[in-house]
């Protein structure tokens, strides 16, 4: 989400964006180490952070134009820091030299003056020791980008990556699966993703909660039953009734998981992928349930706990284990679950726009290695479902073998299994040709056990 905030306070100081640039190339410098943005970025500094967070993610939804970029103008690279700090600041010589139209305008990021970004990268260059000796390097790429941009330009259109801002197999997944709306979906995930509130009907209505963001100042829409979609991003924790615990952050299509699953009151009920604890929660707002929530990440797991704690849905009814789903043995007691979620691990392509790193952390294999996991769990969760009883298979995927493919699977495998309604694939595309993408791609399938 961004990090701007319209609060009445006054606003603090920009940092220097040299010291922007330089933070955002180590960021970059991460995710080609194969580390999270998410874990890149807790490493920086308070105050340089909001900006670095929206330097960053542009980058990396600009990363494959970049690299194409970049190897035209370097033929020898000096070093992984010189490549990332070149490519960051070509990103944002990419925006347009005019401020954009306040509807075409990215949240969060700063437009700059290309002659500021090429000063103020050659001063990030300059202070750092292994760049400073190749901050004429630097310069004179830059400026040679802006002399010749549009045959640079011209030179890498064809190429997926310059393009598309995707890996080439991720693009060729995607127009095997979808020939009609693969342009659409990438296109989606450059857009930054709108910050959607679920409101926690136990603490609030939503009338209450638009309400009292429109005496902040802050406008809001609904989305499906208990959501509200934000016209701009804000910091969760200043927006009215967070530490109230009115609502939960969590993506429209995400909210749909826990009223497929139709929990009724006194049921028995499995979370098995809990973490961090947004379907949980919804799932104990909508009936007073005995709830089981797993997950194999016991760090994660305490954020679980946190947002309960907070939306006030913490009981002697809820437990909460540090266990592998696909090892029932480890921890199931025997007494089988009227509801299962299984919300597996993924290859997460459907959260990319929140998320621009993921397209560049995977890998073509990933997908075949992640769905046989995905197989491994839910075979494994079956065995834990009462007769009668029903498991709501998720995934934030869009690609098939993690989706359509697993779920004819799990029917070959298992024939006391019937399918029931379920959206299927949602895809992340605009809605209604409105501008903005209003919810991730998602693939939802429920099952019945037969007695």
């Amino acid at each position: 989400m961004s990090a701007h905030s319209d609060s009445p306070d006054p606003p603090s100081p920009r940092p220097a964006l040299a010291a922007v640039l330089l933070a955002a190339a180590g960021a970059v410098r991460a995710v080609r180490d194969g580390r999270s943005l998410t874990d890149a970025l807790a490493g920086v500094a308070p105050d340089l952070r909001p900006a670095v967070q929206a330097v960053s993610f542009h980058a990396m939804r600009y990363l494959g134009w970049a690299d194409a970029i970049a190897a035209s103008l370097v033929q020898r690279s000096p070093g992984a820091m010189f490549d990332a700090l070149l490519r960051v600041a070509l990103t944002l010589l990419k925006a347009p030299a005019a401020a954009p139209a306040p509807e075409d305008a990215i949240p969060g990021m700063p437009v700059y003056a290309p002659h500021t970004v090429v000063n103020q990268a050659v001063t990030a260059a300059a202070g750092q020791r292994g760049l400073s000796a190749y901050k004429g390097l630097l310069n004179a790429s830059l400026r040679r980008f802006l002399r010749e941009r549009d045959a640079l330009e011209a030179a890498v259109a064809d190429r997926p990556e310059a393009r598309w801002h995707h890996p080439g197999w991720w693009v060729r997944e995607l127009e095997k699966a979808y020939p009609a709306l693969w342009r659409d979906i990438v296109a989606a995930a450059n857009l930054p993703a709108p910050l959607t509130l679920r409101v926690n009907r136990r603490r609030a209505g939503r009338d209450q909660v638009r309400d009292a963001l429109g005496t902040a100042g802050i406008e809001a829409e609904p989305a499906g039953p208990a959501g509200l979609v934000l016209a701009q991003a804000r910091p969760v924790t200043q927006l009215p009734g967070f530490a109230e615990g009115w609502w939960s952050v969590q993506d429209a299509g995400a909210q749909l998981a826990a009223p497929l699953l139709g929990v009724r009151d006194g049921e028995r009920v499995l979370d098995a992928c809990a973490a961090p604890g947004g379907k949980t929660a919804h799932l104990l707002e909508l009936a007073d349930i005995d709830l089981l929530a797993l997950d194999a990440d016991a760090g994660r797991l305490q954020r679980v706990a946190q947002n309960l704690d907070r939306l006030g849905l913490r009981s002697d009814r809820v437990a909460l284990a540090a266990a592998d789903a696909a090892d029932p043995d480890a921890w199931w007691d025997g007494r089988p679950f009227d509801a299962v979620l299984a919300d597996v691990p993924c290859t997460a392509s459907g959260i990319v726009r929140r998320h621009p790193d993921i397209r560049w952390l995977r890998r073509a294999p990933d997908v075949a290695r992640t769905a046989a996991l995905q197989a491994r769990i839910v075979d494994a969760l079956w065995r834990t479902v009462a007769p009668g009883g029903r498991l709501l298979y998720v995934t934030c995927s869009v690609f098939p073998a993690e989706g359509a493919d697993q779920a004819a699977g799990f029917l070959r495998r298992h024939p006391d299994a019937r399918r029931l309604d379920a959206p299927g694939q949602l895809l992340p595309v605009a809605i209604d040709a409105t501008p903005r993408v209003q919810h991730d791609g998602f693939f939802y399938a429920l099952f019945a056990k037969q007695s």
